[in-house]
């Protein structure tokens, strides 16, 4: 993937370093010039200073061909205002945002902008919410540990019981909307061509759960 991250400070270095590792496009934008000391002196990607909100800034990073947009800046209005750029303007496929306060979280969930917000889990939690890019959570609980993922579910899977999805401790069905109609399902509750299932998961599960869902296409 290309990857733009709006933020070179501790959370958007790690980040880079891991992404650029595994061979992915990485650019980098902060308006500080020293913030490139947080990188190592033979990281491969691409700096650019100046303000991710900038549409000059990000098409000189190749924008509009990103497959990923992540803003940890360290202020929650520049994440918010290049995140939501990147989204309405380039239409990035997957933007992802960190915010310092809490409180802010519904106006990125108005956005339809996923967010992370512990220092603890953010780099863990956007490198896994980028490898499964179509196990995009609805909802995060506590510091992004548990997450609210909803996916339909592959062909190969229609008449299993829902229940037998569940992995103790990490993955559990909630709710299932079949026919445009939501129900929690029961103990006897067999898959149907076309549900949409809501998964409880944990972080760490998330590369299980796409495993399980892209059996059918042998990945």
């Amino acid at each position: 993937m290309r990857v733009i991250i709006a933020g070179c400070g501790r959370v958007g270095s790690t980040l880079a370093v891991q992404l650029v590792t595994e061979g992915h496009d990485v650019r980098l934008i902060d308006r500080l010039p020293r913030t490139r000391r947080h990188l190592p002196d033979t990281f491969p990607g691409r700096f650019h200073e100046g303000n991710a909100y900038s549409r000059v800034v990000l098409d000189a990073a190749g924008i509009e061909h990103a497959d990923a947009f992540v803003a940890v800046t360290s202020g929650d209005n520049s994440n918010i205002v290049s995140a939501r750029t990147a989204k309405e303007t380039y239409r990035v496929p997957i933007v992802l945002a960190r915010i310092h306060d809490p409180r802010r979280a519904d106006i990125y969930r108005d956005l339809g902008i996923p967010t992370i917000a512990s220092v603890r889990w953010t780099v863990h939690q956007i490198h896994q919410m980028l490898l499964h890019r179509h196990l995009t959570p609805e909802l995060a609980f506590g510091n992004g540990e548990t997450l609210l993922i909803r996916s339909e579910l592959p062909a190969y899977l229609t008449g299993r019981l829902l229940t037998e999805f569940d992995v103790d401790g990490e993955i559990r069905v909630v709710e299932v909307t079949r026919a445009g109609r939501s129900l929690v399902p029961s103990h006897s509750t067999p898959a149907e061509v076309g549900d949409l299932v809501t998964f409880a998961v944990a972080a760490t599960a998330l590369g299980r759960l796409r495993g399980f869902l892209d059996k059918e296409l042998g990945a």
